[in-house]
């Protein structure tokens, strides 16, 4: 046998199993590595391949790829010039959409971006795949206000009548647009399953006759996720009765998410506050309850309402019977969710099929309620407590215990009570099975000295994502005393930083302590957000410190890390509406060897930019979200069109040799 085994060769395997083999392949990178083997491989790649993001510039048609026929999902979100409608810089729009087509004939499922011409941008591309079934729009950009309301979405309804699901959570329009667009449409609407209406570009929520109007309008949703106006002082808010009617309108429901306009603000409640919020949520218990009762198929509950919902846990109660399929549950300001009695669980403890528990800012969370959590949810894989001041790291610890055979998957953040050292040290009963991990890098100088002196090197063997927050001015140099020795086989990190600079002293160049992650072995994917720090754009008082010298501090030592991608959220002026690039953040970023990817989401000059294109392994290299290409109001950054074409062609000239 083990002579005949050893003349098998690999591509003795039959043609079905290697195709099988390859279609379970989903990393991108992985999948391209395979196909230089051989042809053989290669035409099995690209006949297997089912999702395909397309990049490079709408100008170079002929590069356009016409050998992946079995596409089913389609991103054309970051085709060049980005953000632009690129049927604008091409001469024949509909003989490009139907190049498009011609490319990939089985899409059914498209992300695109539509600016300021949405209405023929999808007026050439939804005619080219009737049989569409998922859409993605995004929109970053003001909304033309001379637009008839609800025109975005008419081209779209018009031709793709088998339609079911539609996410805008990226589109910046106007609440109405989509009401009264999705009105319009009866056949459509009663089609559609899957609806995300979040407002991440916007913070503007939907009024409740809004959400009734669609709701109504859409029966046989399954999934619905809303941003909503719950604040009891805005006309139109939701309260009782409109969650009443939802639950009424869709009894099918199994992903309803709603949340309020505040909830992705990054604003943290005072702690000293009784129920973190002055105001109370128009919301009782008892309207919980039957809300619950009306939707038998819930599977994920997201209702964080941003204002405070007391005595919850008798409604709590009849999710375990009203809503037998609860996997998925997150709750933002419900306070009273369990009692923490010994002697008769209650509350939340008799959702015994949850898999997945988000709390965040429920002001009488003790440790008993914890513990008597993780007796009663007792195969929970993902756990996260934001903005509970009553949690200890006794009780946290004890959590972790009592779930240590399932529980892979933890964020604390904003509690009292743990740090950063005391976040760690109660983890580690699963610290050989978390895979991924959020903690607040807040520094008590008595514990990192406790940890520094008693503990030995730790080894967290399956991390793999781990995300931090830390303050601005803070350093990340303490990491390593915290706990967080060796990784292995960690690959992506994110770094969320927060705080107003302006009255703080000038940093030192290499403070912020991006070098301590050249340790980590697999590093290959971070996210850098300083997006919540705010400066001085341009001159600063006397004595104070831009924020050009502030980009210095937390690049430095950037360059050292080897990493492939890397996503930097770029620091801002409020007062001035400046979010820009400074060339120290420039000159560094320059210095990365080996990245690949890099999405800088502010503004920059173009002189700035061009600064990357010594990179020797970049290959994409482009400005986000909102603020490029900026609005034909803006002139806070020189990036246009033509100066996206000059840095593109030096990106890709042929001098430049990339190493794939």
């Amino acid at each position: 046998m083990a002579g005949a085994s050893s003349r098998v060769h690999f591509h003795d395997i039959p043609d079905v199993v290697l195709t099988t083999i390859f279609s379970l392949v989903s990393k991108t990178r992985t999948r391209n590595a395979m196909s230089l083997v051989c042809l053989k491989w290669l035409a099995l790649e690209r006949s297997t391949r089912k999702s395909l993001t397309l990049r490079g510039n709408i100008r170079d048609l002929f590069l356009l790829p016409t050998c992946f026929r079995a596409v089913t999902d389609l991103d054309l979100s970051f085709v060049s010039p980005w953000g632009y409608p690129f049927f604008d810089s091409f001469s024949n729009p509909h003989l490009l959409a139907q190049f498009l087509r011609h490319a990939f004939p089985s899409v059914v499922s498209l992300v695109v971006y539509v600016r300021n011409n949405s209405i023929s941008t999808l007026h050439h591309l939804a005619p080219q795949w009737p049989n569409l079934r998922h859409v993605k729009l995004v929109r970053w950009h003001r909304r033309l206000p001379t637009a008839p309301i609800g025109s975005d979405l008419v081209s779209l309804f018009e031709h793709c009548r088998t339609l079911s699901s539609l996410d805008v959570s990226h589109f910046y329009c106007w609440p109405e647009d989509l009401s009264l667009g999705i009105q319009a449409y009866p056949s459509i609407a009663a089609s559609l399953s899957h609806l995300n209406i979040l407002k991440h570009s916007s913070t503007e929520g939907f009024k409740s006759r809004e959400l009734l109007a669609i709701t109504s309008s859409c029966p046989n949703l399954r999934k619905l996720l809303a941003t909503c106006e719950f604040d009891p002082r805005f006309v139109g808010y939701v309260g009782d009765q409109t969650l009443l009617a939802i639950a009424s309108n869709c009894p099918h429901l199994s992903l309803l998410h709603l949340v309020d306009t505040t909830s992705e603000s990054g604003i943290r409640p005072d702690l000293n506050h009784e129920g973190y919020t002055s105001e109370d949520a128009c919301i009782c218990h008892a309207t919980l309850g039957d809300v619950f009762a009306r939707l038998p198929l819930l599977e994920e509950l997201v209702l964080d309402v941003c204002h405070n919902v007391w005595g919850t846990w008798p409604a709590l109660e009849l999710l375990n019977s009203k809503c037998p399929r609860l996997k998925s549950l997150k709750l933002g300001h419900f306070h009273g969710i369990c009692r923490g009695i010994v002697s008769r669980p209650d509350g939340i403890v008799l959702c015994r099929g949850l898999q997945s528990l988000s709390i965040k800012n429920s002001a009488d969370l003790t440790d008993h309620s914890l513990i008597s959590i993780s007796r009663g949810c007792h195969i929970l894989s993902k756990f996260e407590i934001l903005g509970c001041k009553g949690i200890t790291a006794t009780g946290m610890r004890i959590f972790t215990h009592n779930l240590r055979k399932t529980l892979v998957d933890v964020k604390i953040s904003y509690c009292k009570s743990l740090d950063a050292v005391s976040s760690l040290q109660a983890l580690e009963p699963i610290r050989d099975r978390i895979e991924r991990l959020h903690i607040d890098c807040v520094w008590e100088e008595n514990s990192l000295k406790k940890k520094y002196k008693s503990s030995s090197s730790t080894t967290w063997t399956n991390i793999q994502h781990l995300s931090l927050w830390i303050a601005a001015g803070e350093s990340l140099a303490p990491l390593s005393f915290a706990g967080i020795d060796d990784c292995p086989a960690l690959e992506e990190i994110r770094i969320k930083v927060e705080g107003n600079c302006r009255d703080k002293a000038r940093p030192s160049t290499n403070a912020f302590g991006l070098r301590c992650l050249t340790v980590i072995p697999r590093l290959s994917r971070m996210m850098l957000d300083c997006s919540g720090v705010t400066g001085y754009a341009h001159t600063a008082p006397a004595g104070k410190t831009d924020l050009s010298l502030w980009e210095r501090f937390f690049l430095s030592g950037i360059q050292e890390l080897k990493i492939d991608e890397l996503d930097y959220w770029t620091a801002q002026d409020v007062d001035m509406n400046r979010r820009s690039l400074f060339l120290p953040a420039a000159a560094l970023l320059a210095q990365c060897g080996s990245l690949r990817k890099l999405f800088i989401h502010g503004t920059a000059n173009e002189h700035l930019m061009m600064f990357l294109v010594g990179n020797p392994f970049l290959r994409d290299a482009q400005l986000r979200l909102n603020y490029y290409p900026a609005p034909d109001d803006d002139t806070s950054t020189k990036m246009r069109v033509d100066s996206c074409f000059r840095f593109e062609e030096a990106l890709g000239s042929s001098s430049r040799h990339v190493p794939d």
